[in-house]
């Protein structure tokens, strides 16, 4: 088993790009690879916040601060894929300044599971990135909890007495033990703990090669099933992660958009799929009939 620890935040731009990679990998390694993340708080205080090489933050106002962070993150996208929705874009107001709350908000929900708490990172990151919500919100957190599926009323009461606030804490402790400060950034390692730290944005092979020496070459990427049809595999994945991009589908089966045309047309023709453009992209998820 190999694990693969991203240091994040849920509204990092290149976190939210690195979501085709980690499903790749989730994908094409099958059970010989775990992920897991720790929060690690990207803004304390927007007031205080500064990133020269971006050109956000200083002593701007705050309106001017979103329309700094909405211009990256479209520079962004154009380089990582992912779908990016600007319009309406207004994440840091007068009362809320942090992205702090949404870490915390997902150490809240780690207590009742790690997969439903991935699910719930995912919606953050979906919440923030392409719907322009403001996700340092506690009533806006507490809709998208409940959305996944926690129990809303103990992932309030974690938030609320100060539980999951200790966790984010001893995540922060971890940043800074491994000196962290780009985002994303990764603890790749095996079962002995030996380990491989990998400093902001990585590639699908970077990882390969990470994999490929902490294993001495024994996990290899599982091989695809050839009766599989490539409507098959697309129905497969949207199953499996119920809301995915068009760009993580063709990222994920090494296919352009013209090639899964065909698949997604018929399977939208037959109400099997949805497709929705968000912003700058889509999302496909399974038709609730």
């Amino acid at each position: 088993m190999i694990e693969i620890i991203e240091f994040t935040d849920p509204v990092c731009t290149w976190c939210w790009g690195s979501e085709p990679i980690l499903r790749k990998l989730e994908t094409r390694y099958s059970n010989d690879v775990k992920i897991g993340f720790i929060m690690g708080g990207l803004v304390k205080d927007m007031n205080d916040f500064q990133d020269e090489f971006n050109g956000i933050g200083g002593k701007n106002d705050l309106s001017k601060v979103n329309e700094q962070i909405a211009s990256h993150w479209i520079k962004a996208s154009e380089r990582h894929k992912m779908p990016v929705e600007t319009k309406g874009f207004s994440l840091f107001t007068k009362n809320h300044t942090s992205t702090y709350p949404s870490n915390i908000a997902y150490k809240s929900g780690q207590f009742q599971g790690e997969e439903i708490a991935h699910r719930f990172l995912r919606r953050i990151r979906e919440a923030a990135a392409t719907e322009a919500k403001q996700v340092n919100r506690l009533d806006v957190l507490k809709e998208l909890a409940s959305s996944v599926g926690l129990n809303e009323q103990q992932w309030l009461i974690d938030m609320e007495n100060g539980r999951a606030e200790k966790e984010f804490e001893k995540d922060l402790a971890l940043c800074q033990q491994f000196q962290i400060s780009a985002f994303p950034s990764y603890l790749v390692k095996d079962e002995t703990g030996k380990g491989i730290l990998l400093r902001g944005f990585q590639s699908y092979e970077t990882f390969q090669q990470a994999i490929h020496q902490l294993s001495d070459g024994k996990v290899k990427e599982t091989s695809r099933n050839s009766q599989q049809s490539l409507e098959e595999r697309v129905k497969e994945l949207i199953l499996k992660y119920e809301s995915i991009t068009l760009f993580e589908l063709t990222y994920i089966l090494e296919c352009s958009e013209q090639e899964l045309s065909p698949a997604l047309e018929r399977l939208i023709s037959e109400n099997m799929i949805n497709q929705t453009a968000v912003g700058n992209g889509y999302f496909l998820t399974i038709s609730k009939r």
